[in-house]
């Protein structure tokens, strides 16, 4: 049976140590850190989202708000509202709530937040830089877990993976962040990457699976990894969320990618869903707060 890799553990560590950091920071005279996120419209996941964040922000000792605005805004509106926050000096970090109404363009939205101020890693010069193996704010999901696979002592040097699915948020960061050079400034993993997505074959996803000594699926299909595709021994971390209605009880509950308890059985290392890499997204971004803050500190 594997060993279940348990997100809530390592991110509450996560949290502590960044609490007795940011103590130290503000007994040093620093201001203390502040994060703002920007909530457009009511969808009731984004909120829960949100209020998550925030709640997690006040236990290590970050003050935050949520700017709530409506989901008709313009598009120009809240570009104006990013400007604002952009330029106050009391806030280190920026997080606009994805996704945004269908009128406002995404990508326009990520970037105008101040690279600086990006605590969610999504504009073009945090992600450039990531893909250069310059020090930068890292995308938190990603970062999360790297960070679960360092802290329980995952061997990645010199082994294979596949990173299943492709997104500019999750999946091409992870991707970078495993095959990249560890000398670097990322510290990445040095791990030889195959990247699959929607348009690879069933077949060859599983015969590229099978010789993984670590998967991770990122694509929200749930029951996608079977028992079958997994190495013994290999590390699966689930990063796919989805929920879906048990058949039996006729309630709903989260689901991954991974039949979990099939998988379990023959891999060396698993993560939950939930309680893996969901609370890790939460701490890397206090941490990324933090580290901003830090960065505005010094320029002041």
């Amino acid at each position: 049976m594997a060993e279940i890799i348990d997100g809530k553990a390592v991110a509450a560590q996560i949290g502590e140590e960044i609490r007795r950091d940011i103590e130290a920071f503000v007994k040093k005279g620093n201001r203390t850190p502040h994060l703002t996120a920007i909530l457009v419209g009511e969808d009731p996941a984004s909120q829960i989202y949100v209020n998550n964040k925030m709640k997690t922000a006040t236990t290590v000792g970050i003050t935050s708000c949520t700017k709530s605005l409506p989901a008709d805004i313009s598009e120009k509106e809240l570009l104006d509202v990013i400007d604002e926050l952009n330029n106050d000096p009391n806030v280190d970090g920026i997080l606009v709530q994805l996704p945004v109404p269908e009128h406002i363009d995404e990508r326009k939205v990520c970037n105008a937040v101040a690279p600086e101020k990006d605590v969610d890693g999504f504009s073009v010069y945090n992600v450039g830089r990531m893909c250069l193996d310059m020090d930068s704010l890292i995308p938190a999901t990603p970062l999360g877990v790297i960070e679960l696979m360092r802290r329980n002592n995952i061997e990645t040097f010199g082994k294979n993976a596949v990173v299943i699915g492709r997104s500019k948020n999750v999946g091409m960061p992870i991707a970078m962040l495993m095959h990249a050079d560890g000398r670097n400034e990322t510290k990445a993993l040095d791990v030889t990457v195959t990247i699959c997505h929607r348009f690879t074959p069933p077949k060859e996803l599983a015969k590229y699976c099978s010789m993984a000594d670590i998967i991770i699926t990122a694509t929200g299909v749930p029951g996608l990894i079977t028992k079958e595709m997994v190495k013994p021994g290999a590390c699966v971390i689930d990063v796919g969320i989805t929920r879906i209605t048990d058949p039996n009880t006729g309630k709903t509950k989260l689901v991954g990618d991974v039949d979990f308890e099939e998988v379990r059985q023959v891999a060396g290392w698993i993560t939950p869903v939930p309680g893996g890499v969901g609370p890790m997204t939460v701490a890397m971004l206090m941490h990324n707060t933090f580290k901003a803050a830090k960065t505005l500190a010094k320029c002041e």
